[in-house]
């Protein structure tokens, strides 16, 4: 404690006027409950991620290679619209997003996700190298030339302290998909998903998005043994795939209409 110096303390306190003192009282928790934690925390968000390779290790290996999440640099994502969805100049960061992170006052940590400004959309970008599974002798390319332009245009985390639950839902359309299987000499080109709504020649912005919520909680396996479970409550959407390559010669397009995904229910534990 040598760098304290208690004669310059003292005099301060011996100088403070009495009715100063007098003034200072301690809150009670109910009311530093009311004076801290009103506005929560905004953070605005500007990032691109670069990883040579992600690596999962079991007895053999799942390696991925130059991965690859940012922006687009486009401005011209779902082009029937005729205007930059984004409202933002074309850019490879992820830049035009807030974070905003609330505690609620029954205790529920809630994290919005949203673009900036609040009518646009964030846009993102993940591409990615080979997929490669990986032996003490051998391996198989199960992936590659992965890359997906897509639109959020909101999330929503919550933490629910009665339920224990975690709560997640997005709202996400996807311009373009593609990716190779070469271990099955097979090729996805041109892929879109839209919401279930989506009428390309009568397009409403608000219909673009296929909505998406999890919970994820303690659940249990078969055994009775703890799980991660996560539930899907419900998905809707339409998808388009402008051509399916076989042996890389296409074989035509496909389309999903009106696409429901509902009542599914996963387990996820260690063998």
């Amino acid at each position: 404690m040598k760098g304290l110096k208690f004669k310059p303390l003292v005099l301060c306190l011996a100088v403070t006027p009495v009715a100063a003192v007098a003034e200072i009282q301690m809150l009670d928790d109910s009311e530093m409950g009311a004076v801290t934690g009103q506005a929560g925390v905004s953070i605005e968000l500007e990032t691109k991620v670069n990883i040579d390779e992600f690596r999962y290790i079991d007895e053999g290996m799942l390696a991925i290679s130059d991965i690859e999440i940012g922006g687009t640099n486009r401005t011209d994502l779902f082009p029937e619209f005729r205007t930059n969805l984004t409202s933002h100049p074309a850019s490879d960061l992820i830049d035009n997003i807030r974070i905003d992170i609330d505690v609620l006052a029954d205790g529920d940590a809630v994290i919005n996700v949203q673009p900036v400004p609040i009518l646009g959309a964030v846009d993102l970008r993940v591409s990615t190298g080979e997929w490669q599974l990986r032996g003490t002798t051998d391996s198989t390319t199960i992936l590659d030339n992965f890359h997906m332009d897509a639109l959020l245009g909101s999330a929503t985390i919550r933490v629910d302290t009665q339920t224990d639950y975690l709560n997640f839902r997005t709202d996400i359309a996807i311009d373009d998909l593609e990716f190779d299987a070469p271990f099955i000499a097979v090729g996805i080109r041109d892929l879109r998903l839209t919401g279930d709504e989506y009428d390309i020649d009568e397009k409403r912005v608000l219909d673009l998005f296929a909505t998406v919520e999890l919970d994820m909680y303690r659940g249990h396996r078969a055994d009775g043994r703890d799980a991660l479970a996560i539930d899907l409550q419900e998905f809707r959407s339409d998808i388009t795939i402008g051509g399916v390559l076989v042996g890389e010669t296409s074989i035509g397009s496909v389309a999903l209409d009106d696409l429901v995904i509902t009542d599914t229910a996963m387990r996820v534990y260690g063998h």
